[in-house]
């Protein structure tokens, strides 16, 4: 499999994006789960692991006072996969990372921030089939039994805790790929899928760039000056921030990109700024 392809235009990023083959159902279904990010040069690496040093030795004591703080009702059950993805869909540093069945909305991630226009974007796009073929005996078996390739939260109970979880490394490195409860509307038009390692410290770049697993991704990196032409396109497609984040946040943050200076004002506009001295 090839790992980069780079589209020049809207056309050929969308020929990288559904090349799907037609399935043993005849259909034209993907076994991909796509995220976008704004800098190719960007890991896989979670929230919790941009904390800094010390994020392993805190990834406990958060995800308690989380669940020790948050009001009666707003995390609706006890399990532990339940209580990440509302964690993770909250904004606290999980080591869920968020990922989406739609190509489409993750390339919006790779271009909804204009601060990053100056550099290339990416979408790292897994199969997770084949993903699915390293995981523990167990787990495959929940998935065979189920005729899923993705984990609901309820199929996860079995994993009681996070030393539960990360006791399943003694089977070798591996990545769960589970569909989040749908908690709100955000979830959902975002059709959101979540990952997670048996391993604080695992880093899923370096898992998936090992030689045995060369097969199971690969990424299609977005040339900086082609991000203007795929955002106004995904604009017309309806694949914006007030589809993606619906309320009136997302639909300001849409509104004020959408009407906002376009790349030949703000580069005239950078340019004419006299030099700071420090």
């Amino acid at each position: 499999m090839k790992q980069d392809t780079r589209p020049k235009n809207w056309n050929e990023l969308l020929n990288a994006l559904y090349d799907i083959p037609r399935g043993k159902h005849r259909r034209f279904r993907s076994n991909f789960v796509y995220r976008g990010v704004a800098n190719k040069d960007w890991g896989l690496e979670t929230s919790l692991q941009r904390l800094g040093p010390a994020y392993a030795d805190v990834e406990r004591p958060m995800l308690r006072s989380f669940n020790k703080y948050a009001k009666t009702g707003e995390i609706p059950s006890e399990g532990l996969w339940f209580k990440l993805a509302v964690a993770q869909h909250h904004g606290l540093p999980t080591r869920v990372m968020d990922w989406s069945v739609s190509p489409k909305v993750a390339a919006h991630f790779a271009t909804y921030e204009e601060e990053h226009y100056d550099q290339d974007g990416a979408i790292w796009c897994v199969d997770v089939v084949k993903a699915m073929e390293l995981l523990p005996p167990d787990l495959r078996e929940i998935l065979d039994t189920e005729s899923a390739v993705l984990f609901s939260v309820e199929m996860l109970d079995v994993i009681k805790s996070l030393d539960d979880f990360d006791a399943l490394l003694q089977h070798g490195e591996f990545v769960v790929f589970f569909e989040p409860p749908s908690l709100d509307d955000r979830i959902i038009n975002q059709n959101a899928v979540m990952s997670a390692m048996p391993g604080v410290r695992l880093d899923l770049r370096k898992f998936l760039s090992q030689p045995a697993n060369k097969e199971i991704f690969y990424r299609i990196v977005i040339p900086k000056g082609l991000k203007w032409e795929l955002r106004d396109k995904l604009d017309q497609n309806n694949v914006t921030e007030r589809m993606l984040f619906p309320g009136l946040d997302g639909l300001s943050r849409w509104l004020k990109r959408y009407y906002g200076p376009g790349p030949t004002v703000k580069a005239a506009s950078k340019k004419a700024l006299p030099a700071v001295r420090a």
